[in-house]
């Protein structure tokens, strides 16, 4: 090949651009020993000529310090026409984005208003700067900014440091693909492919494969992707249950194929794989000789054709149009979803059963093999899904997290599990959820008794019953006792109030602290610190006396039992608006979930409840420490080295920057695991499933157990039970934290 100057010429041209349309054949060129030139082969060659089973990656390094902003233009030829100025400023990333791509997303939250008034042909390129330090970073940015100020753009650029910013910019980039799809016609599947063009003429051909959008009648047709290189992506949205729209399809992407290869002599494609879709189109990119060197190479190293076959090489020039993935209409989380996969790090049942991708992905084919009349085959599915599908779901919801049309899988799970119940089942739950109470009463005494068990015959004893529970619980006196050391007076409402005054306190504010359920099963001795800081603070807390039997619904509501939870949830909001007298007194809660649930339980209440819910100030305990004890406690005894396990409301409800600050405020350093996540206690669901958790919390407990600690800290009984399992160190409430370092 060394000798064959035509080929070789043609190789060096074609990897000016990205290129992965075929074989790598550079390696040829590149490198002389043959294993050399085969390693390389074997690289983006898609297992069609080895199979890989490990692989050392050598990465770069993620530059600590960023500046981000989305700069705006009329056209696309007048953003692509920047593109080769930006590159010369020492941009790291180029990102465009054509304007029906940006209306996909501009009514996310927190996206700035301009891409809402950007004009009928507008364009975005985000575009970032990074660097090592934070000198290198300014003196990079004015270095760039006489070049930006002489742009045509439509609005003086502005750049942010701030991280939860920069993170929805690039959320919403790397989320048009999803965003689009997402509202694409049920039935119909998501076609992308990634295109590349010489970068001097990109906004040309941006326009181009606008055309053909609009001429094959593709109206959701969007373009964007890596202006810096030429790399462009584009979306449509396609049927393949008729001859016609296959016809259609073909039509369109030989049109479409020609542009790239004849106009402008691009690449296929870009930077993923040729796969199916594009090996056909090979040899028309590459040319005869260069096509015969693969087809050698494959028949060398796979003479069986055993491999991956029609992937990268084929014989049949119709491969493209066969074996497509149909997308049936199943329910409205399934539809939206293009399985693009960004859930899954969240999971926590990710390395156990399934993820939501896979959730989702067996009810299209539970629904394929419904439509196709295969009752043996979906009967057997079904009765599988029950275990890795739902019963081990955490329905935590934080797959709806990084999704970018926010699709919560959690909440699929719950609709399900409801579905599933047997009429029974219900009015059991519903007769539990009346009397509470009594449920609540005989858990604690379970628990007790538990404890004494365990001390007389060993360990595992109530293993059945108490699961890990039974490693820390201790022997507490029941709840009401700890008003002893309290101040008490009455309310004369429905029910009384105890006051558990602060010697300190001016009756400058007072709290309703609605302890959860959990709480005051597993440890009534939280009142005891809440007791303390809020002494500390000056605030004066009141205590609902008859508030055993009173839950925020999660129990019910994680599981399905729909009657159950909306009895809870309405009966709560009632004696909340009463103890808080009728919304005047904000509502202190100690697990954040419990939080979250009642935060969000409006469209269950009855109309009048609805009313008295949106008078009502639910504070978690994050918030409650974080904005009304830090400023009022002196803090003496900071920690030097702490870490949190936030949980997933903690996410969910935005409250992670002000764990951050409760921890700035009590220690030296405080960690946030990388891998922190969900644990899959789901409230009580990891009592039942063990295996869950401890797949769930590996990662970051993991992590956590690498460096010595002063003390650990979350924000939900039944998480710190698990981690205090999972580290092998004690977990508390971070108000313990606040008690520990004030005075």
């Amino acid at each position: 090949m060394l000798n064959n100057t035509t080929l070789y010429r043609k190789i060096r041209e074609k990897y000016k651009t990205k290129n992965t349309t075929g074989y790598g054949l550079n390696a040829f060129i590149d490198y002389e020993h043959p294993l050399d030139i085969l390693a390389h082969l074997l690289i983006g060659s898609e297992g069609t000529l080895a199979f890989i089973s490990e692989a050392v990656m050598h990465t770069l390094p993620d530059l600590p310090f960023k500046l981000t902003g989305l700069l705006y233009f009329d056209s696309p030829q007048t953003a692509c026409a920047s593109i080769f100025a930006l590159k010369n400023t020492g941009a790291a990333a180029l990102e465009f984005m054509d304007k029906k791509s940006l209306r996909s997303i501009e009514n996310v939250k927190g996206v700035p208003d301009k891409i809402k008034n950007l004009g009928e042909h507008g364009s975005a390129i985000l575009t970032e700067y990074q660097a090592a330090t934070e000198q290198e970073l300014i003196d990079l940015y004015y270095a760039a900014l006489p070049e930006l100020n002489k742009l045509p753009l439509l609005h003086a650029p502005e750049f942010t440091r701030n991280a939860d910013e920069q993170g929805l910019l690039w959320k919403v980039r790397k989320g048009l693909y999803p965003s689009v799809a997402a509202a694409r016609q049920s039935g119909t599947s998501m076609m992308s492919e990634d295109i590349a063009f010489p970068v001097e003429r990109l906004g040309e051909a941006v326009v181009d494969v606008q055309n053909l959008f609009e001429k094959y009648n593709y109206p959701e047709g969007i373009v964007f992707g890596h202006a810096k290189d030429g790399n462009l992506h584009f979306l449509i949205a396609q049927r393949f249950d008729n001859a016609g729209e296959i016809e259609r399809f073909e039509a369109f992407n030989d049109e479409l194929f020609d542009l790239v290869l004849n106009k402008y002599d691009g690449a296929l494609k870009a930077e993923h794989g040729t796969g199916r879709a594009v090996s056909p189109y090979v040899e028309a990119e590459w040319g005869s000789e260069a096509y015969s060197v693969m087809k050698r190479l494959k028949k060398l190293l796979d003479p069986n054709n055993l491999l991956n076959p029609d992937v990268i090489i084929t014989e049949d020039k119709n491969i493209h149009l066969k074996n497509f993935k149909i997308n049936p209409t199943v329910e409205e989380e399934v539809d939206k979803c293009v399985e693009c996969g960004f859930c899954e790090p969240r999971c926590p049942s990710r390395d156990y059963t399934l993820t939501p991708r896979e959730r989702i992905r067996i009810r299209r084919a539970l629904k394929n093999l419904e439509n196709a009349g295969a009752k043996e085959k979906h009967a057997q599915l079904v009765k599988e899904f029950q275990f890795d599908g739902l019963d081990t779901c955490a329905v935590d919801g934080m797959c709806a997290t990084d999704c970018p049309v926010d699709i919560n899988t959690g909440e699929l799970v719950k609709r399900l599990r409801r579905e599933n119940h047997s009429i029974a089942a219900g009015k059991r739950a519903l007769f539990l959820a009346k009397n509470f109470n009594v449920l609540e009463n005989s858990a604690r005494l379970s628990l007790k008794a538990g404890h004494s068990f365990n001390s007389l015959f060993g360990d595992n004893f109530m293993h059945a019953l108490t699961g890990t529970m039974r490693k820390i619980v201790p022997d507490f006196p029941l709840w009401n006792n700890a008003l002893d050391n309290g101040q008490r007076t009455t309310d004369n409402g429905k029910s009384p109030l105890s006051v558990v005054r602060c010697p300190l306190s001016k009756n400058s504010l007072s709290v309703i602290y609605f302890s959860s359920c959990i709480s005051r099963m597993m440890n009534g001795g939280i009142f005891n610190t809440f007791k303390s800081v809020c002494c500390k603070a000056g605030v004066d807390l009141i205590i609902p006396e008859k508030i055993n039997g009173t839950c925020c619904g999660q129990i019910f509501s994680s599981k399905g039992f729909t009657d159950a939870y909306k009895y809870t949830a309405n009966e709560t909001i009632e004696k909340l608006w009463l103890w808080s007298k009728q919304g005047k007194i904000s509502i202190v809660m100690d697990v954040t979930s419990c939080t979250q649930t009642l935060l969000n339980s409006s469209k269950y209440l009855s109309n009048e409840n609805k009313l008295c819910h949106a008078q009502m100030t639910f504070l978690d305990s994050i918030d409650f420490a974080a904005d009304i004890l830090l400023p009022r406690l002196e803090i003496k005894n900071k920690k030097n080295k702490i870490v949190f396990h936030p949980v997933c409301s903690v996410y969910k409800m935005g409250l992670l920057n002000k764990m951050k600050k409760i921890g700035n405020a009590c220690a030296v350093q405080t960690d946030i695991p990388q891998f922190a996540g969900c644990c899959g206690m789901a409230g009580d669901r990891g009592f039942y499933y063990p295996e869950l958790t401890r797949a769930a919390v590996k990662l970051e407990a993991d992590e956590v157990k690498q460096t010595p600690y002063e003390g650990y800290y979350s924000s939900a009984k039944t998480c710190e039970i698990n981690f205090s399992e999972a580290v092998g160190k004690n977990y508390d409430s971070i108000l313990v934290l606040l008690d520990e370092v004030s005075v």
